[in-house]
């Protein structure tokens, strides 16, 4: 109750958030098939489709489930993933009691979990309605796992099997689960060995027993690997090596561990968006790489004293590796999100060991309660304060501009933000800052000089859309653009001239026609103003604007005839 209690305080203030600019439109308030709520034709395709580059078809159904209650009202999206944290904090408490019979232990790591503020982009934010929903499915698959392992039920290796296949469904970051499942079976569920003295090779023997166990589960784990791959190549968002070459993709993976590892115990700057660096040092990749195989030495060294080490070490690694960047996903270095789940292993070595490491004390049991209090105290406030920066996307981009002064998604995002408030000078100004990070970025050039135009520095924008030329000389838009300053400018034949420049690189390109036309008819050509605006029909057939000027151009062309000839 109080751990329920808590977590409902805290992430209560989500209720008055929006939706933000960052996937929550293309999953749930753009997506037709979301936004139509339970149907059948949504069912098929929540299942079938590949979409925003994921197949997580429970996801899906579960945010046509929230718009058939709430409809679009960010309120009861945002209040529902709480929900679902709430009740994952809850069954990772009753999971390890359940193992452990430890009361305390088991109460602090379900209260990191539920307080944590890395944890708070996978709950303040609607569209990773996958982290929360894929955990009820990873806990209740240890669960019920657990049961089979005590009793050999069959029934609960079945249902353990079924939950597992939903939450792949739901996320397909469970394909280590099985991994975990061998972690478990050393600690807390002791099936490698009865006693002490159990010879070696018997403890081999039962491993390879436990491993054939899991056939069904690494199976299931390897399909759904081959789907994701497949969905995110499908999607565009996998990266080949020839954009990110492999060794730079190791190092990063390397310097990942050990950020999330500093992140976990001084959880501060943290960001939406981590873009990757442009290079890393060397000494940067070899302290992370030391530091890894140090702990990782240490813990499997202590491991038969203190077997909660290698098994909370092992479960941070292990459960990283599908989200560490070795296969590149997006643009990011890391993210708070992917440390859902993983950060539980160092949440279960701090709290055994530091109980362990206190024990012989007079008053250890004062000191632990202390040591808890404090630092759930702290980690409180500084989710409290994360969450606000999720309040909208104003609060969210301003707050990753500054805790990563190097991400140029946060500028971008900025600047279509105040571009969308009609705010063009302070929308060119932060598309700046993100070419002064990214100088060659067409798209941050593309919607740089559009601001200025809107802006009406016709000018500035002009010269933008040439710096993108000089890059792209076949960049259609950059020429159909400027063509667009240099008629608002007045300069009609310059205009003309860019225009048909953009037209003779791709005669397809329908805003080159009809902004032609346009301009043409200023300049009294109606004749060839009609060519073009029929140029574009034929393009785009139907186009209610293109049909309404080109009704207008021949009214006037009609018109000139009929005063040319009286």
């Amino acid at each position: 109750m109080v751990l329920a209690a808590v977590t409902l305080t805290v992430y209560w203030q989500v209720a008055t958030h929006e939706f933000v600019d960052y996937d929550d439109g293309r999953y749930i308030t753009e997506n037709p098939h979301v936004t139509t709520g339970l149907t059948g034709p949504n069912f098929q395709w929540a299942f079938t489709a590949v979409h925003a580059s994921n197949w997580h078809p429970i996801t899906w159904l579960s945010h046509m489930a929230d718009v058939q209650l709430y409809g679009l009202n960010p309120q009861g999206h945002h209040l529902t993933n709480v929900g679902i944290h709430v009740l994952s904090t809850l069954l990772l408490y009753v999971l390890l009691f359940r193992l452990t019979r430890q009361i305390w232990q088991s109460g602090f790591v379900a209260a990191l979990f539920a307080l944590h503020p890395l944890h708070v982009e996978s709950v303040a934010w609607a569209a990773e309605r996958k982290d929360v929903l894929s955990a009820i499915f990873w806990f209740s698959t240890l669960l019920l796992y657990a049961g089979y392992a005590r009793k050999r039920s069959v029934s609960s290796y079945l249902c353990a099997l079924v939950a597992f296949l939903l939450g792949l469904m739901a996320k397909p970051m469970l394909v280590t689960l099985p991994i975990v499942m061998l972690l478990l079976d050393y600690w807390p569920l002791n099936r490698f060995r009865e006693n002490g003295n159990t010879p070696a090779i018997e403890c081999r023997s039962r491993m390879i027993a436990l491993v054939h166990e899991k056939i069904p589960f690494i199976a299931c784990s390897l399909l759904s690997s081959l789907l994701t791959v497949y969905a995110q190549h499908q999607g565009g968002a996998l990266k080949s090596l020839q954009t990110i070459p492999f060794w730079p993709l190791v190092a990063n993976a390397c310097v990942a561990y050990a950020t999330y590892l500093a992140k976990a115990f001084w959880p501060v700057n943290l960001a939406v968006f981590y873009p990757l660096p442009t290079a890393i040092p060397l000494w940067n990749v070899i302290a992370s790489l030391f530091l890894l195989l140090l702990v990782s030495v240490a813990t499997l060294a202590a491991g038969r004293r203190y077997p909660y080490l290698p098994v909370g070490w092992f479960w941070f690694l292990f459960t990283l590796v599908p989200v560490i960047g070795i296969v590149q996903v997006g643009d990011q270095a890391l993210a708070d999100r992917y440390t859902y789940l993983p950060l539980i292993g160092l949440f279960i070595m701090t709290s055994w060991g530091v109980s362990e490491l206190f024990q012989h004390l007079p008053y250890h049991k004062e000191v632990n309660a202390l040591l808890a209090t404090v630092s759930l105290t702290a980690l409180t406030v500084l989710t409290w304060q994360q969450i606000g920066y999720w309040q909208n996307s104003l609060t969210l981009f301003s707050h990753a501009a500054r805790s990563v002064p190097t991400s140029y998604l946060a500028r971008f995002n900025l600047g279509s933000l105040y571009e969308k408030k009609g705010n063009f000078a302070a929308a060119a100004r932060e598309y700046g800052e993100a070419l002064a990070i990214h100088p060659s970025d067409i798209k941050t050039l593309t919607n740089l000089g559009a601001a200025f135009a809107k802006n009406r520095e016709f000018d500035a924008a002009i010269g933008v859309f040439r710096q993108i030329l000089a890059l792209n000389p076949d960049d259609v838009m950059a020429l159909t653009n400027m063509g667009n300053a240099l008629a608002e400018k007045g300069e009609l034949d310059a205009a003309v001239r860019a225009y048909g420049e953009a037209i003779s690189r791709d005669s397809s390109y329908v805003p080159a026609h009809s902004n032609l036309a346009i301009v043409l008819v200023k300049s009294g050509d109606l004749d060839r103003a009609i060519g073009e605006y029929e140029a574009a029909l034929k393009l785009k057939p139907g186009a209610i604007d293109i049909m309404a000027n080109l009704a207008l151009a021949r009214e006037q062309q009609q018109r000139r005839k009929k005063t040319g000839k009286e």
